[in-house]
C-alpha cells in the first residue's frame, strides 16, 4: 500500500505526463521560448532531477546513465543577449529519454520507502513547479503543433471600476518556522515585518483597464494580438476575443510603467502578505483552467481583495534576496542562492496552473522584470 506521499509523487507524473501528451511528436525538438531549453530537455529533466536526487544523493545508487544524468540535470535562466544555440541534432532521440525515464522511475520506486520524506517531497514540488514552467512553455508552442484542449468561454463581462480597499498599519507575517512541515530554502526563517498602513487594489489589474494603457502608447503584453485594431488573448489552445475582466498577464516592467501610469505603486512582498492574510484563493489554480477568468469570479465582499491566491501570480517590487538567517539545502544548494543577484522580482499568489501545495503564504516565486511567458498579473497600491 503507497503512503499518501508515494500517491503524491504518482499523481505529480501523471500531471506532467499529460502535458507532454499534448506536444505532437515530431515537436519535442521545438524551442518555443527562446530563453529555455528545447522540449525534449524537460521530457528527460523531471526524471533525471528525481535519479539524482533520490537515487545519487540520498542513496549513492549507482548510476545506469551517467550521461543523460547530466545532460538532464538543469535548466536554464540566461541574461538577455546570451540565448542557448543548441541545435536539435544535439539531443539524443525521444525514445532514449522514454526509455531512460521509465527505467528510472522503477528504479526509484524500488527504493523509495527508504528516501529521506524530505527529499520526497522535494522531488514532489520540483515536478510540479515544472508542470507550470511546461505548460507556459508550450503555451508558445503553435496551435498546430499541439493537441487541443477546450479553452474556457471568453466573457462577455466589462472591466470592473478600479476600487482601492484600506489596509491599516500592522505587522505582516513573513516565511515560515523550520519544523511547520515541507518548504524551499527561500521560505525560512518566519519573521514579521511592520507595515504602516496603506490602500491596495481590490481586483487584480483588467485587460480592459491595460488597454487604455497601450491605447496611450503603452507595451502591448506578450499575450495579446492585435488584427484590424481588434485585440485577442491568445490562450493556451485557440485566441480569444480580449476578455476586458480578465486579469493582465504582463512583464514586471511593464506592471510597473502602468503603475507609473496610474500614479501609484506595485505592492511590495510584505504590503502582499498583509492585505492577503486569511485570504481563501481563488477557484482558478492547481490545474482547472488552462486560462485566466474574470477578475470578480471570486468576489465575496466588498472589503477585501479579491484573488490574492490563484488566477495569476501577482508581481511585487521587491528584489528576491534571503530571509534573515537563510541557509541553503544541503541536497539542492543552488535552488535560490545564484538568484540573489539584484536581478530577480519576488512574485505572489498563484496562477491556474499552479498546484494545490504552493497556497502555503509563505512560497515565494522569482522572475527577471521583463520575463514575458509567465502567468504573472499585478495590482496597485497607494503608500
Amino acid at each position: 500500500m503507497p503512503t499518501p506521499l508515494e500517491r503524491d509523487l504518482r499523481h505529480a507524473r501523471w500531471q506532467t505526463d499529460e502535458l507532454f501528451r499534448i506536444v505532437h511528436a515530431d515537436s519535442l525538438y521545438e524551442r518555443p521560448i527562446p530563453e529555455r531549453h528545447r522540449i525534449i530537455f524537460y521530457l528527460g529533466h523531471l526524471e533525471a532531477f528525481d535519479w539524482n536526487l533520490v537515487a545519487r544523493h540520498a542513496l549513492d545508487l549507482s548510476s545506469f546513465h551517467p550521461t543523460f544524468d547530466r545532460l538532464f540535470a538543469f535548466g536554464i535562466d540566461p541574461p538577455a543577449g546570451q540565448l542557448p544555440g543548441d541545435q536539435p541534432s544535439d539531443w539524443p532521440a525521444a525514445g532514449e529519454v522514454e526509455r531512460y525515464n521509465r527505467r528510472t522511475r522503477e528504479a526509484i520506486d524500488e527504493v523509495l520507502p527508504d528516501v529521506p520524506v524530505e527529499m520526497v517531497h522535494a522531488a514532489v514540488e520540483h515536478r510540479l513547479m515544472h508542470a507550470e514552467t511546461i505548460a507556459y512553455i508550450l503555451h508558445g508552442l503553435p496551435y498546430d503543433r499541439k493537441i487541443g484542449r477546450s479553452n474556457p468561454s471568453a466573457s462577455a463581462l466589462r472591466a470592473p471600476q478600479p476600487q482601492m480597499i484600506e489596509i491599516p498599519a500592522g505587522e505582516a507575517g513573513l516565511g515560515r518556522c523550520r519544523g511547520d512541515g515541507f518548504a524551499w530554502d527561500n521560505e525560512f526563517e518566519a519573521h514579521s515585518v511592520d507595515v504602516p498602513a496603506f490602500a491596495i487594489g481590490k481586483y487584480k489589474v483588467t485587460n480592459g483597464e491595460y488597454l487604455e494603457f497601450v491605447r496611450e502608447g503603452g507595451p502591448t503584453p506578450f499575450f495579446w494580438v492585435e488584427r484590424e485594431g481588434r485585440h485577442y488573448y491568445r490562450g493556451m489552445f485557440a485566441e480569444i476575443p480580449l476578455p476586458m475582466d480578465a486579469p493582465a498577464y504582463v512583464t514586471r516592467c511593464q506592471a510597473e510603467a502602468y503603475a507609473q501610469f496610474r500614479g501609484l505603486a506595485l505592492p511590495t512582498e510584505a504590503q502582499f502578505h498583509r492585505a492577503a492574510a486569511g485570504l481563501a484563493p481563488s477557484r482558478n489554480v492547481d490545474f482547472r483552467y488552462w486560462d485566466p477568468i474574470s477578475v470578480t469570479a471570486d468576489d465575496t465582499t466588498g472589503n477585501t481583495p479579491s484573488q490574492m491566491t490563484g488566477n495569476g501570480w501577482e508581481w511585487t517590487r521587491t528584489v528576491f534576496g534571503p530571509f534573515p538567517g537563510f541557509q541553503p539545502l544541503p541536497y539542492y544548494a543552488n535552488y535560490s542562492a545564484p538568484f540573489f543577484d539584484g536581478q530577480h522580482y519576488v512574485l505572489k499568489g498563484a496562477s491556474p496552473r499552479t498546484a494545490a501545495c504552493f497556497l502555503r503564504p509563505s512560497f515565494r516565486n522569482w522572475f527577471r522584470p521583463s520575463y514575458p511567458y509567465i502567468y504573472a498579473t499585478f495590482r496597485l497600491v497607494e503608500n
